[in-house]
């Protein structure tokens, strides 16, 4: 329910006009709470009416969360939820839909996971950290107009979250100019973005920590060099955990292939990349293979069974685990031993 100012309810109260993903996703976090779910969103810019809402969000000037005033536009904000909560690392400044999630996100993964915050503490704490390094920063950065990088982008993504509920604002030239019932859609929109998230991390990156874990701690027995892991399942977000474990335990050499078992039955072997989200690879297959497949593939390589290696050289098949450990283990030992192409058929009849 969405009111001018004029309902008596229970209310939270943003500004009206056009909207943005972090207030519509502000309020989609405090209707998850027991004591706001029912509550009216009051859109407005009527001081005198903040002062009557239960909690303003994204307008008014003021942070101050004993007071359930959360705006970050006022002149000297510069909150980030390290700032705010020392043990985080992340600094980038805060939106309104990062100061709720500051305050209220742990319950708010409680409420939607059905869990006591307090029993399941340390699965809210892991699920509390993912959500906000691969979602909410995400919106506190756009709202903020802080750039991912300092270097001119190649292309733009125009697909993303906070793109799509621009998108649900009227046009310039739209005769209906009227927001209520889009800020709705805003709503509902960025709140299913964030069950989505809260359900995958749940549901299946938590489940394959301990695959991961098992992985890397049997790695010396799939190569010795120990660079080399290989997952009983496939299909499992092995990377995020990889990187983990590895900051966890300190761990040298780090890794350089993953080698799993598709659905098709055959094997892939998986650079791992330099980071979360990177296209580049720590250690990617040979350049001479790549773009090949099948039987040209297996001539070049020396290496029975092979199916393909994409051009880039991140992943490669093989039809057995056999075949698909010897195109890791090839490649390491490229590595090693600074091999250029030219030295390949040599190193290949070793």
């Amino acid at each position: 329910m969405i009111s001018n100012g004029s309902n008596k309810a229970y209310r939270i109260a943003t500004h009206n006009g056009v909207f943005h993903a972090d207030e519509a996703l502000a309020c989609f976090m405090l209707k998850q709470l027991p004591e706001y779910h029912n509550a009216t969103i009051v859109r407005t810019r009527d001081p005198e009416i903040y002062n009557k809402c239960d909690v303003v969000v994204d307008v008014g000037g003021v942070f101050d969360a004993s007071m359930f005033r959360f705006d970050h536009h006022q002149r000297g904000f510069q909150d980030t939820l390290n700032s705010l909560q020392p043990d985080k690392p992340w600094t980038i400044k805060l939106s309104s839909a990062g100061l709720i999630y500051c305050h209220f996100g742990r319950r708010v993964i409680a409420q939607i996971l059905g869990v006591d915050v307090l029993e399941e503490r340390r699965i809210i704490d892991l699920i509390y950290d993912k959500v906000y390094d691969s979602f909410i920063q995400e919106m506190d950065a756009i709202d903020n107009g802080i750039a991912q990088n300092d270097k001119p982008t190649l292309y733009q993504i125009n697909t993303g979250l906070s793109n799509r509920v621009k998108r649900l604002n009227p046009a310039w030239n739209d005769k209906d100019k009227s927001t209520d019932a889009r800020f709705e859609e805003a709503i509902k929109l960025t709140g299913s973005e964030l069950v989505s998230k809260i359900d995958f991390y749940k549901n299946a990156w938590l489940p394959a920590r301990t695959l991961v874990e098992q992985a890397i701690h049997n790695r010396h027995q799939v190569d010795p060099s120990g660079e080399i892991v290989r997952f009983t399942v496939g299909g499992c977000p092995w990377q995020d955990h990889v990187f983990q474990i590895e900051r966890e335990r300190q761990l040298e050499p780090n890794i350089k292939f993953a080698i799993y078992e598709d659905d098709n039955g055959q094997w892939r072997v998986q650079a791992v990349p330099v980071s979360q989200g990177s296209f580049a690879s720590r250690l990617p297959l040979p350049e001479a293979w790549r773009g090949l497949n099948t039987d040209v593939l297996s001539g070049i390589s020396g290496i029975p069974g092979c199916v393909f290696c994409h051009h880039s050289g991140f992943i490669g098949g093989n039809s057995s685990y056999e075949g698909a450990l010897q195109m890791a283990r090839f490649t390491l030992q490229m590595a090693a031993a600074s091999i250029t192409p030219a030295d390949h058929q040599e190193v290949k009849n070793l």
